[in-house]
């Protein structure tokens, strides 16, 4: 029968899970459509900005002859207060996402980083390279300071060959990086959606101002005074489009921006774990 060698246990993984809280997922959206909406109702739909206000009040007020371009959008109806909720929405989550991916970036250039540590491997000086690890602060350095310190453990671990070792390694990097990398995407699901929702929900905007453009003008019969409605109406409903078109193209030049700097953080972090099982195994051999 073939020998069967030992094996030591597998140790769990020395990266503990990030504990970020989910609040700002729920309560931003719901405070940027309320906020949508008091823009709109008060200040896009101040009476004073219209010539014909609506002495009601009330949850959307009918008035009537804006004074400017501001209060002219106030006409294009209640799809106006979701459109300012989703711009307000990929305000709020570009600066959540920026200040969360700045802080995994770290401190100083990844590649550099990554040069650094293998210098310290190349001299057999895994503490320094720790420290290299303490120094940078973010998700790469993360990552490389957990199979790091696996690194250290399978120097000194006699019961394992060398590939088995190399195996531990590398199953360290990969479920430390399966703890960093849910905490870089995070979030970005609203701005993808505002991107390809955001048009629609214009478009329905438009298509509303335009049902009751041609109703007016059929109910007027088509004078000059329904052909003059007409236009306005047209040109009311148009502003959902421009709105909706801006919004979902400011969140698409986001997410992209973000997708980008994750997929440098990813790549770091790949060529931080081909660092380490390289470096073991042709030092340790």
């Amino acid at each position: 029968m073939a020998e069967i060698k030992p094996t030591a246990p597998v140790k769990a993984t020395t990266v503990q899970a990030k504990k970020s809280s989910n609040l700002i997922s729920w309560i931003a959206p719901v405070v940027c459509i309320i906020a949508g909406y008091a823009i709109w109702r008060f200040m896009m739909g101040n009476p004073d900005g219209f010539s014909q206000p609506d002495p009601k009040g009330g949850f959307w007020p009918h008035h009537l002859k804006p004074k400017g371009a501001f209060n002219r959008i106030y006409e294009g109806g209640i799809i106006v207060p979701l459109l300012i909720g989703m711009f307000l929405m990929v305000v709020v989550f570009s600066i959540e996402r920026y200040l969360t991916i700045r802080k995994a970036l770290g401190k100083g250039s990844i590649s550099d980083f990554v040069r650094k540590v293998q210098y310290h491997l190349a001299n057999r000086n895994v503490d320094a390279a720790i420290a290299e690890c303490d120094k940078q602060k973010g998700s790469v350095g993360n990552v490389m300071k957990a199979g790091l310190h696996r690194y250290k453990e399978m120097i000194s671990e006699s019961n394992l060959n060398t590939e088995q070792k190399v195996l531990s390694i590398q199953k360290e990097v990969e479920e430390a990086t399966a703890l960093e990398l849910p905490m870089l995407q995070k979030n970005l699901v609203f701005l993808s959606t505002i991107t390809s929702v955001g048009t629609l929900i214009a478009l329905l905007g438009t298509v509303m101002g335009m049902i009751r453009s041609f109703a007016a003008l059929g109910e007027e019969g088509g004078g000059g005074s329904a052909t003059n409605d007409l236009a306005v109406g047209i040109s009311e409903a148009l502003y959902n489009t421009a709105l909706g078109i801006g919004t979902s193209a400011i969140a698409l030049i986001m997410y992209n921006v973000f997708t980008t700097k994750i997929d440098s953080i990813t790549y770091g972090i790949d060529e931080s774990g081909f660092t380490l099982t390289q470096s073991f195994a042709s030092l340790y051999k």
